[in-house]
């Protein structure tokens, strides 16, 4: 007598106008790949996955790619292992804004109850958020809003840099293609290390990227603040990396004593002139790495770092690898530090 077939997985997955397609193509790729290979391998297919929305049909993603719901929120009646959460940013003049959509989290609020696992990815975690399912949970989101995350849900530990982070039942991801980390990391859970290497073999992906999502962000982007005269000096100053960008010479290019000129930085953008530069700095080594063949002193001298030894420790410090490291991982055609 042959053993009874397992029982499907149940992956809900949650659309909504404005989602993010990577947020959902990303983790479904993932399993569908899993499926694949344990059908290789003589066993059931597992993932069994649903897109669920307000109601059936097309659903405009926030790149303008259209998805399809097949099921309604009204018209679930399954129990979810794993409830998906993707998530939307829109662009605005004010920045990046996650798109919160009520229906959707009024529907995440109630399955999440009795979901196993609950997912979300990227600007998702403000939906599940939203639905009260994250308090007393540690998470993540893309790097672009997870200030407002932190500021907005203050029983929610927010960590800024991983790439996706577990509480407990709770999965959340940085942002679009991180998605693709956490279902490995999914996969591997379910079914062990070695599937979800090979799901990754096959995709052509790391089975876990080094360092956090600081390696792919740009965290000087933000808008920051309303004077138009320090988002201007801002710009100056992410042209001139290898310039004087001490307080004293920004207080005087602003015709501003130098305690008055920190104290207006500070407001305007939430960090003090010193970090800002630090960061700045960081952000320019890491996109001369990554985008150009410039040797270590090059960069170095560029960015106003002085040294390949001040290059190299800020990288260990703050992007948890070396120059060389990075640029064989995200160059890997380019010249080696």
């Amino acid at each position: 007598m042959e053993p009874p077939a397992a029982s499907p997985h149940v992956v809900a997955v949650v659309l909504f106008q404005g989602v993010d397609a990577v947020d959902v193509t990303g983790p479904a790729e993932v399993f569908s790949t899993a499926n694949w290979l344990l059908r290789q391998r003589g066993r059931e297919p597992r993932y069994e996955v649903h897109h669920l929305a307000d109601r059936a049909g097309p659903v405009r993603t926030v790149s303008g790619v259209r998805l399809y719901a097949d099921e309604t929120f009204d018209g679930w009646r399954l129990t979810p292992d794993t409830l998906l959460v993707p998530g939307g940013i829109q662009l605005t003049d004010d920045g990046p804004v996650p798109v919160i959509d009520a229906t959707a989290v009024e529907w995440i609020r109630e399955a999440g109850r009795e979901a196993r696992r609950i997912v979300s990815i990227c600007a998702g975690t403000h939906l599940t958020a939203a639905a009260g399912l994250l308090r007393g949970h540690r998470a993540t989101t893309h790097w672009s809003t997870v200030d407002r995350l932190a500021a907005e849900q203050p029983l929610v530990q927010v960590e800024r840099d991983p790439i996706f982070v577990r509480s407990g039942h709770v999965w959340t991801s940085a942002g679009m293609t991180a998605s693709l980390d956490l279902a490995l990391a999914l996969v591997a859970e379910d079914h062990g290390a070695e599937l979800s290497l090979e799901v990754a073999r096959i995709m052509v992906m790391y089975l876990q990227r080094p360092g956090g999502q600081s390696q792919l962000s740009v965290p000087l982007a933000r808008s920051g603040g309303g004077r138009r005269d320090l988002r201007d000096l801002r710009s100056w100053m992410g042209e001139n990396l290898d310039g004087d960008l001490s307080v004293p010479a920004l207080a005087s290019r602003m015709s501003l004593s130098e305690r008055h000129f920190a104290r207006l930085f500070l407001a305007d953008t939430g960090i003090t002139p010193a970090v800002f530069v630090e960061q700045l700095r960081i952000e320019g080594a890491r996109r001369m790495v990554e985008q150009t063949d410039l040797l270590p002193r090059q960069i170095a001298r560029f960015c106003g770092l002085g040294s390949v030894e001040t290059l190299h420790r800020v990288f260990r410090t703050h992007l948890g690898t070396t120059p060389g490291e990075y640029r064989r991982r995200f160059r890997p055609a380019q010249q080696r530090l």
